[in-house]
């Protein structure tokens, strides 16, 4: 069993920049792929970010550029470091650990982008 824990949203102006924080409980972290996903309300869920075991990373289209996805095994923790952020970035960001069948979610951290 894993548990995922975001910290970092909250409400920033256009232009600012963010880095958003995953924890994760349990064993075998280092095993997992680790994914930031975003929920805007009325829209579906969408992939933000991954970053697998062997560190290969990919990004929305969206995002390119823009936010980079790191992991740091010592501390079971998955960034999402989040610059240039634009209205249309505000959503809940959610963090998502999947290995095999394996798949774990956090409870989600707004992040508002407004001015």
């Amino acid at each position: 069993q894993v548990q995922l824990v975001e910290s970092g949203g909250g409400l920033v102006q256009p232009g600012g920049s963010l880095r958003l924080s995953c924890a994760a409980s349990g064993t075998g972290f280092r095993f997992y792929t680790m994914g930031w996903y975003r929920q805007a309300p009325g829209n579906q869920r969408e992939l933000v970010a991954a970053i697998t075991s062997g560190r290969s990373t990919n990004y929305a289209d969206s995002v390119k550029g823009r936010f980079t996805i790191s992991r740091d095994n010592a501390k079971n923790t998955v960034y999402l470091q989040m610059n240039s952020l634009k209205p249309e970035d505000t959503a809940v960001y959610y963090c998502k650990a999947t290995h095999l069948a394996l798949e774990y979610w956090g409870q989600g951290t707004q992040v508002t982008v407004s001015s």
